[in-house]
């Protein structure tokens, strides 16, 4: 079984492009899809219901998405191999720009918005670096200057990703990705499955519930404003 993992920030047309890849599967290709939202989702249960494949969601609450993907990811990969699923696409909410949601053995996308502005791509860290292949949609919405200068943005964070772009409703200019998740090797060993990086290293405070503010009243990653640098790294 092949696993896809799609991630990337919200409205960027993350289900849309799932609804091309599932409209599209190869001859004998059989999906399972998991959605992973904070409070509320309903993409499971318009997928099922449009393709007839077996879905499921989970919400994470009180934890990052890209956290709770790795909760529940080893249950998926049983539950869709159980399903005789021949892919299991999982999406996650994307919301944490720090975490990244993919894991070896499995093929990463992340899908961008190309109306979220020209500068979107150095934002997202982790969401773009650790990606095998970076879908930009709404391209028919932009100039093709602004085309090229978010095209390198993505490069400048990531220098060896695959860029498709597409018009994600209508599925224009998909072919490449399709090609790719066909090529994708599959799942070798389930119990290898692990993150491609690193977790944060530093929890603070106000994660295990703190409410004041100011840093005297916390410990672990803290910074005054004003010390040298803008950027909160552990001691």
């Amino acid at each position: 079984m092949k696993l896809v993992v799609i991630a990337g920030p919200p409205s960027a047309g993350k289900t849309a492009v799932v609804r091309q890849v599932l409209r599209n599967l190869g001859t004998g290709e059989t999906a399972a899809y998991l959605k992973i939202d904070v409070v509320r989702a309903f993409e499971d249960e318009e997928l099922a219901t449009e393709f007839g494949i077996p879905t499921r969601k989970v919400y994470s609450g009180d934890l990052c998405p890209d956290h709770a993907g790795i909760m529940v990811m080893a249950d998926a990969l049983r539950w869709a191999e159980k399903e005789e699923a021949s892919v299991l696409i999982v999406e996650s909410a994307g919301l944490c720009l720090r975490c990244s949601p993919y894991v070896t053995q499995a093929l990463g996308i992340v899908v961008l918005s190309a109306i979220s502005g020209t500068h979107a791509p150095l934002k997202m860290g982790p969401m773009i670096a650790l990606a095998d292949v970076a879908v930009v949609t709404r391209i028919d919405l932009v100039s093709q200057a602004e085309k090229e200068v978010f095209r390198e943005g993505i490069r400048e964070v990531a220098p060896g990703i695959e860029i498709v772009e597409t018009n994600a409703v209508q599925g224009t200019g998909m072919r490449y990705l399709l090609q790719r998740i066909a090529e994708a090797e599959e799942v070798q060993d389930a119990a290898t499955v692990e993150l491609r990086g690193v977790p944060p290293l530093g929890v603070c405070t106000v994660c295990v519930g703190k409410k004041e503010i100011g840093w005297q009243h916390h410990f672990g990653v803290v910074r005054r404003l004003g010390d040298a640098g803008t950027l909160f790294r552990g001691d």
